[in-house]
């Protein structure tokens, strides 16, 4: 009727009023959506400098916190601008994985410890303020990312993330039961929920058909405690609990109000770090132009102007400048909720700032957190590898803007089968320099972009009559 009209309507325009009650649960879906891969990097960075428990527990907890806090921060300032800082689009910062592999080689490098984690730091601090340097002259240098350049960009970004969201699908890599039957039926269970309520309800339970699946999964892990056991055996003997065993015990013990610390670790500029980290933010701000290209063409139709694009990538820069002072690795648009967007159509600005406030208050109340975090990965995987495979789409939207004349097909050949396959296959580098493999190992989104780019600027220009 006519709420669903006006939902339907505010939903869709990015500075349209919509009431509390219908914007929260649309900017909790976008939260649930990235609360995992929020957090994972954090996990595996400080596993890697050996910061994940015993004397350091404290220490990566505060982090965790922290790096909910700023993701709503920057979000926020993303969404509205702050001057020239902020696109005032449609987009979710979190903390990047994209930098996983460069953060890793550097760990390696320098030999872990909080003096590493430090360095990664400092070289955050300098690698967001130069990206915020390129943000404000993107307008000159926009004509080296045409479509078919951030097309490419958002078709690797789409790529590399199917597989991380079927690794969720089933119950994460590390899981010792990945893979089991439990862990397939309660993200297929979640899929079929999505599916049913995005394309056989209207209004808002179409709208919100994420979240809808994420919470029928909550129910359902919840349920299946009840009649089948938590614990397996390994193939080696040794007894473990599923992976979609909710941990009510997390959420008990988790504080109700902590106040976040600033500056956790000590910050360390050291040129091992630095100059790895540089190089990836040039990548990453190419990736934010994908981001913010694709988030507008999929969800509002229409190409970012310059100024959305400058604004972005300098809030992408100077928010992860901000997020490493908190001890927070690089933040940056997060492409799994580019893919929420391209799927609903939901680009409400309001409604995507509760999401925000509700990632501050996680890092206000860890114990809010803590609920978020016990979600079951088969349950995400199953809203994962839809969105995912949006994100594909409107990569391939963008490439096929401009007819795909034989230069454009050469670069986005190119691009994503030498680009991209070395990415992917990093083994292929593990001959090459130490550099190369910092630069073009760990992600095939890096590789990928790089190519295109070359390749735009090196191939000659198609006839007009081609």
């Amino acid at each position: 009727m006519n709420t669903k009209t006006d939902l339907s309507k505010q939903a869709y325009s990015f500075e349209g009023k919509m009431p509390l009650k219908q914007a929260i649960p649309l900017g909790l879906q976008h939260v649930l959506a990235m609360f995992v891969g929020n957090l994972t990097p954090l996990l595996i960075i400080t596993g890697a400098c050996g910061l994940a428990g015993g004397e350091f527990a404290d220490l990566q907890i505060a982090l965790l916190q922290n790096a909910m806090l700023v993701a709503g921060i920057v979000t926020l300032v993303q969404l509205f601008g702050i001057g020239p800082v902020g696109g005032k689009v449609p987009i979710i910062m979190g903390t990047s994985s994209g930098f996983i592999g460069v953060f890793n080689s550097v760990v390696a490098t320098m030999g872990g410890g909080v003096m590493a984690y430090g360095a990664i730091m400092g070289a955050s601090i300098l690698g967001g303020l130069f990206e915020g340097v390129l943000g404000l002259f993107l307008k000159p240098l926009r004509r080296f990312f045409p479509a078919i350049v951030t097309g490419t960009v958002v078709l690797s970004i789409g790529l590399s993330l199917i597989s991380v969201g079927i690794a969720s699908f089933g119950g994460g890599s590390g899981a010792k039961d990945f893979g089991s039957v439990e862990n397939l039926l309660l993200a297929f269970f979640v899929l079929v929920v999505i599916l049913i309520t995005k394309h056989w309800t209207k209004g808002f339970a179409s709208y919100a058909s994420i979240l809808i699946g994420i919470v029928a999964g909550y129910i359902a892990a919840f349920v299946m405690g009840f009649v089948l056991p938590h614990t397996g055996v390994t193939a080696e003997g040794v007894e473990f609990t599923k992976s979609w065993v909710l941990n009510w015990d997390k959420v008990r013990e988790a504080a109700w109000f902590a106040v976040p610390e600033l500056m956790p670790v000590p910050i360390v500029f050291d040129w091992r770090a630095i100059i790895p980290v540089m190089i990836m933010f040039i990548v990453t701000a190419v990736e934010t132009v994908g981001d913010i290209s694709g988030v507008m063409l999929g969800g509002m139709g229409r190409e970012a102007t310059d100024k959305e694009l400058s604004g972005g990538v300098i809030c992408d820069g100077l928010g992860s400048s901000f997020a490493a002072f908190f001890g927070v690795l690089a933040n940056t648009s997060f492409s799994q909720n580019v893919g929420l967007v391209a799927m609903t159509k939901v680009v409400n600005r309001f409604a995507l700032a509760t999401g925000a406030v509700f990632l501050i208050l996680c890092g206000l109340i860890p114990k809010l957190g803590a609920l978020v975090s016990i979600m079951p990965q088969s349950v995400l995987g199953g809203a994962a590898v839809m969105m995912f495979s949006s994100i594909v789409v409107s990569g391939i939207q963008l490439v096929t803007k401009d007819p795909l004349t034989p230069r454009n097909l050469t670069i986005l050949s190119v691009a994503l089968g030498v680009g991209y396959g070395m990415g992917a296959n990093p083994a292929i580098l593990s001959a090459t320099p130490q550099a190369v493999q910092l630069i073009f190992g760990g992600s095939g989104i890096v590789p990928a972009a790089l190519v295109a780019m070359v390749l735009n600027i090196l191939l000659p220009k198609d006839d007009a009559t081609a």
